[in-house]
């Protein structure tokens, strides 16, 4: 398999898994106390926002999801340890967010950069 599809695969699964696993999480498997639709927008919000360019494979997109990944994986370390009957869902949380990221971060280095580069023959 091409290493460049492998890492789009990794960040397409870690990306719509986190999706739906904070979607089912906060509205059916263990809801919270604070109203459904602040704590989905707190959660989902910034996770919509690299959306269309990860979809269109943008590697300034994917590094930006690369970014939010590291806030869900510190979300599913807090809970982790703040909700013991919640644990087995931060811990999947966190794995899907280490997915995102690596797969995320191995496709922009694999495109070519968020910035293009020169040729070595070009001078400055």
């Amino acid at each position: 398999m091409n290493r460049l599809l492998l890492a789009r695969t990794a960040t397409l699964t870690g990306y719509f898994g986190l999706l739906a696993l904070l979607l089912l999480w906060q509205a059916w498997l263990s809801p919270s106390t604070l109203p459904l639709g602040l704590v989905l927008a707190v959660l989902l919000g910034p996770l919509l926002l690299p959306l269309y360019g990860i979809v269109r494979g943008r590697p300034k997109s994917h590094f930006w999801a690369s970014v939010l990944a590291l806030f869900y994986v510190l979300h599913g370390a807090g809970e982790l340890f703040a909700t013991p009957q919640d644990r087995s869902l931060a811990v999947m949380e966190i794995l899907l967010a280490v997915c995102l990221f690596a797969g995320a971060l191995s496709y922009v280095r694999l495109s070519g950069g968020v910035i293009p580069r020169r040729p070595k023959n070009e001078q400055s």
